[in-house]
Order: C-alpha cells, then sequence, then structure tokens
C-alpha cells in the first residue's frame, strides 16, 4: 500500500440504538464519542439507526408479500384471459407458422 493516501484502521465500537446493542469491530470510522468496552479498553463508538439485530430481515419480521392475493385483485379489477396465450393470437406475425 502506498503511504499517506489511505485512512487509518482500528477498531470501533458500534452501538445500534433501537436495539440497544453494541459490537467491537475494525473500521476506518472514527468519532470523537468513546466507549468503555467489556475488555476494560476505551474505543470511539458510532452509533447507527440498524443493524442485525434490528433489521426485518435479520429478525425474521420482514413482511412476506402476497403475490396470489396481488394476482387475484389483478383479475377482479382488470378481469381473467381466457386461454393460456398472453394477448391476442399467438404471437407470431400474420403468415408465420411454427414449422419450417
Amino acid at each position: 500500500m502506498r503511504e499517506g493516501i489511505h485512512p487509518a484502521y482500528g477498531p470501533v465500537v458500534f452501538r445500534d440504538r433501537a436495539a440497544n446493542h453494541a459490537f467491537l469491530t475494525g473500521s476506518t470510522m472514527t468519532s470523537e464519542k468513546t466507549i468503555d468496552w467489556e475488555d476494560g479498553n476505551t474505543y470511539p463508538v458510532v452509533d447507527v439507526e440498524i443493524s442485525n439485530v434490528s433489521h426485518p430481515f435479520y429478525t425474521g419480521t420482514a413482511r412476506v408479500l402476497d403475490t396470489a392475493g396481488r394476482v387475484e385483485r389483478f383479475e377482479r379489477r382488470f378481469g381473467k384471459r381466457d386461454g393460456h396465450g398472453g394477448g391476442q393470437g399467438d404471437g407470431r406475425r400474420d403468415g408465420q407458422s411454427g414449422e419450417r
């Protein structure tokens, strides 16, 4: 690595205020605020809005989309299509058959 172009890398505590959870990791982020950690050392602390402890994807509280209900609502609103095609005809231009 070239000297003088990279930010300093060191231990930082990230604290999720919503879930009252903190973890120590390495980062280039810095902060004026500090915290006394479990190992007795003092580290800079960065407050974050969301982490793996409070994010719905990781906690399992994510909403599941009801695609069947959406399809039924679409069909009620616009009507069902008859047949299995996607519109008029079979998708070929006039005069073309599927055989060679």
